[in-house]
């Protein structure tokens, strides 16, 4: 990780000022890294023995960046790991253009891997992370939205790119159809897990700990899983409360929290991550034994069980 945090202070280094200060602030506010470290102990785990998992975990890095680059625009939002956002500190012009940059950067750096599978599969990637923040902004303040539509949007926004992340390790140390294939898997469910349990989080967390306001999300007016549950399983007045709050962003805080405190909502949403997270385990047993195949299952509850 040291060697790929190098890969990303170097391939930051823009003539344009701006572009490096603003790079600086995002990568400083360090952040869990999962995605990265996913490229690493996927091809480490098969075997791989070259430099290029390096490259291409700052690339994955990149692309995450440039997401919550664009996010935090799109959310308004002014608080992240706990400080201010970049748009809140350089503004929102300066945000897009950088998170553009670093899209730019992240396909010039891939194109050195040498590799059309690699590109194929991190440029599907972007397109389906952009398709995810579509179908998220089509959500907003909407309160039908089912269970199956939301887990679509994770799937798409935040899953993918751990999908990505798993395959590209798994296809640089030239893997069987089999392993590639339950990389992409164990991506995929830990992705989803490491999101349900961010749901949680925004309704039972702390702030300090999150780094972030808690019921950002419902502020924004965004459906997320604890939500949905209430709506399926409360009181009238449950439901009806948390329609309202979807559809304004303007509710009481408290006794939405309370309404899911007094559902299995949060349960609920913890047990799907759970779920998630076991399907990434089984993913994982046709991989051979070593300290970075348990280093990956470490993955699994670590998604599950964090506190921020």
């Amino acid at each position: 990780m040291k060697a790929v945090d190098a890969v990303i202070r170097e391939r930051l280094n823009s003539d344009v000022v701006l572009i490096r200060t603003i790079g600086d602030y995002i990568i400083g506010a360090g952040g869990k890294r999962m995605r990265p470290a996913m490229v690493l102990m996927v091809a480490r785990a098969l075997g791989y023995e070259g430099t290029h998992h390096q490259l291409l975990a700052a690339v994955v890095e990149f692309i995450h960046t440039a997401t919550l680059l664009h996010d935090d625009v799109v959310d308004e939002s002014d608080l992240r790991r706990g400080r201010e956002t970049a748009n809140a500190v350089f503004g929102n012009a300066a945000s897009v253009l950088v998170g553009d940059y670093l899209y730019s950067r992240s396909f010039e750096m891939m194109v050195e891997a040498d590799s059309m599978r690699i590109m194929s599969i991190l440029s599907e990637a972007t397109t389906v992370i952009a398709e995810g923040e579509v179908l998220q902004l089509l959500n907003v303040h909407d309160p039908d939205v089912s269970q199956e539509r939301y887990l679509q949007v994770v799937r798409y926004k935040t899953a993918k790119l751990f999908e990505a992340a798993a395959q590209v390790g798994a296809v640089l140390a030239g893997a069987t159809p089999e392993q590639e294939a339950a990389a992409a898997a164990y991506g995929r469910h830990v992705g989803t897990a490491f999101q349900l349990v961010d749901d949680v989080l925004d309704y039972s967390g702390d702030a300090a700990a999150l780094g972030k306001n808690v019921g950002d999300d419902l502020r924004e007016g965004k459906p997320t899983l604890p939500l949905i549950r209430v709506m399926e399983v409360g009181t009238p007045e449950q439901q009806q409360l948390i329609r309202d709050a979807i559809k304004t962003g303007d509710a009481d805080f408290a006794a939405v929290a309370a309404a899911i405190q007094a559902t299995d909502a949060l349960e609920h949403a913890r047990q799907a991550a759970v779920a998630e997270a076991e399907l990434a385990r089984q993913a994982l047993s046709i991989y051979p034994i070593s300290p970075f195949q348990n280093s990956l299952l470490e993955f699994c509850a670590f998604a599950v069980n964090r506190d921020r």
